[in-house]
């Protein structure tokens, strides 16, 4: 690894994200809240930090595979310390620990959160309604930035990583195939962030006129959009008692669970892209079938038939799948199969180049596909079984590059799992911790339920989430490279 091109990136983007803290500290100035100085104080380390770095590393030399690894995956990181900085400095988060989870959680588009309850944080006596509006604000511009990807962000805006650009997106971009629209992957990153911000302005304006205040519906479709779910209200989108609020959040956490490829289709003209497309077939079978299961099993469960249920139903499905997390309704008080549906999903995620977690759709049909051809192999040894999905041919490097990343995810769940009951905590409690935080989920079961928070989670246990965190966001191959020998060689 070359630590030139490295320290050349990060310098930049350190400094890229100093001046986004510019809108924060109006917002913070202009509602006249304690939160200024710590934004200026971040600020001001950034960039002081970040631009002489830059300044002095500049090169010319295309970037290779093993400096697309380092990158990506350094990149997250200073991210996450960055971002936590406000929280640290402002005081709103006084805990170094608790910050950087906060942050990781945020970037990574997880949504766990260490603020909730009003009894876990005494400075915080409301908590998340105490928090200042400027942290509010960079809470959900956090998760808005990290959903696209920041490295595909920052090719789309900066024309420094020329040919290397490639290797960066491949290494970021969620899902077994990292398609491009365009043949030039700095086009690519731009169409996808030109559809991420009109579908996003889109949002803002749907809940602005379905009576959300302004404030509320910039910070909810910077959350949405990104599948991240942090909301401005302590009952997040159980706050807002609205049908209409609702649908909007459902529809477009809907969206966001879609690759943004088909929404560039569409955009272009070709409707029919999305019904030509078997994951996404997959995608909204999924969530009408688990959805009405749950509408189902909780009417029965409650002997209540009504509309309420039906809508909690869809959006805890809707938020589940596509791992957004956000809620309007305590489903741990659902009935148990409710609950299982809810966990099965976390491990699921959405579609493949959407702003998800999880394992995504199209490898979870690759299995299924894998399995089925292994099984017919037993009759038909010498046959040459091709797997596809739709018309498209899956080649067998993929189909290897999935059974790897299955066994690496289910490993990582059963060792989170297994370290955080060695921590004492109950066996539904660590189970849904570790979904929740390798799926990039938020909320989970248990002690971390949809009206609990992390906030008493000892400090290993967080920083070890936080680390599935990032495992989960970058679809743990980008991460785990970094551990071989063989990188290092």
């Amino acid at each position: 690894m070359r630590p030139k091109p490295l320290l050349n990136i990060l310098g930049a983007l350190l400094s890229i994200l100093g001046m986004t803290m510019i809108v924060p500290i109006f917002i913070s100035y202009g509602y006249g809240e304690s939160d200024l100085n710590g934004f200026l104080y971040s600020a001001l380390i950034c960039i002081s930090i970040g631009l002489p770095v830059w300044i002095m590393t500049r090169h010319r030399r295309p970037l290779t595979n093993r400096d697309g690894f380092a990158i990506v995956t350094f990149s997250w990181i200073i991210t996450a310390v960055a971002g936590a900085l406000p929280f640290y400095f402002s005081g709103a988060i006084p805990n170094i620990t608790d910050a950087f989870f906060e942050s990781m959680s945020g970037v990574t588009t997880t949504g766990a959160s260490i603020i909730g309850n009003t009894d876990t944080l005494p400075n915080l006596p409301n908590g998340i309604e105490s928090l200042p509006h400027g942290i509010l604000f960079w809470r959900s511009f956090i998760q808005w930035i990290g959903g696209m990807g920041i490295v595909v962000f920052y090719i789309a805006i900066l024309p420094l990583l020329g040919v290397g650009g490639v290797q960066l997106f491949k290494a970021e971009v969620p899902g077994p195939v990292a398609d491009k629209i365009t043949p030039r992957v700095r086009e690519t990153a731009k169409f996808l962030w030109i559809v991420y911000v009109g579908i996003t302005t889109a949002e803002a304006i749907a809940l602005m006129v379905a009576g959300m205040g302004v404030f509320d519906a910039i910070c909810h479709s910077f959350t949405t959009m990104p599948t991240g779910g942090y909301s401005t209200k302590n009952a997040s989108i159980g706050y807002y008692d609205s049908m209409a609020i609702q649908y909007i959040i459902i529809f477009f956490m809907f969206l966001a669970g879609i690759n943004f490829t088909l929404h560039f289709h569409a955009i272009m003209g070709n409707m029919k892209s999305y019904f030509r497309d078997k994951e996404f077939l997959t995608y909204f079978g999924i969530i009408i079938v688990a959805g009405f299961l749950i509408f189902l099993s909780i009417s029965v469960g409650e002997n209540e038939w009504t509309e309420k249920h039906f809508r909690d139903s869809l959006f805890q499905t809707v938020a589940i799948l596509t791992g957004t997390g956000y809620s309007t309704a305590d489903y741990e008080l659902w009935t148990y199969f409710a609950q299982f549906m809810l966990l099965f999903m976390m491990f699921i995620g959405g579609m493949g180049g959407s702003t998800t977690g999880g394992m995504k759709i199209v490898r979870i049909m690759l299995l299924f596909k894998y399995a089925a051809k292994e099984t017919r192999r037993m009759l038909h040894l010498k046959a040459i079984l091709p797997i596809r999905i739709g018309s498209r041919y899956i080649p067998e490097d993929v189909i290897r590059n999935t059974l790897g990343f299955f066994l690496f995810y289910i490993s990582f769940f059963i060792f989170t799992t297994m370290v955080l009951t060695a921590m004492n905590i109950d066996l539904e409690s660590a189970i849904g911790a570790s979904a929740s935080a390798i799926g990039n989920i938020g909320p989970s079961l248990g002690a971390f339920g949809p009206t609990d928070n992390y906030a008493l989670l000892p400090t290993f246990g967080k920083w070890l989430l936080s680390f599935c965190m990032l495992l989960g966001r970058l679809e743990i191959f980008t991460v785990m490279v970094l551990f071989s020998r063989t990188f290092w060689k």
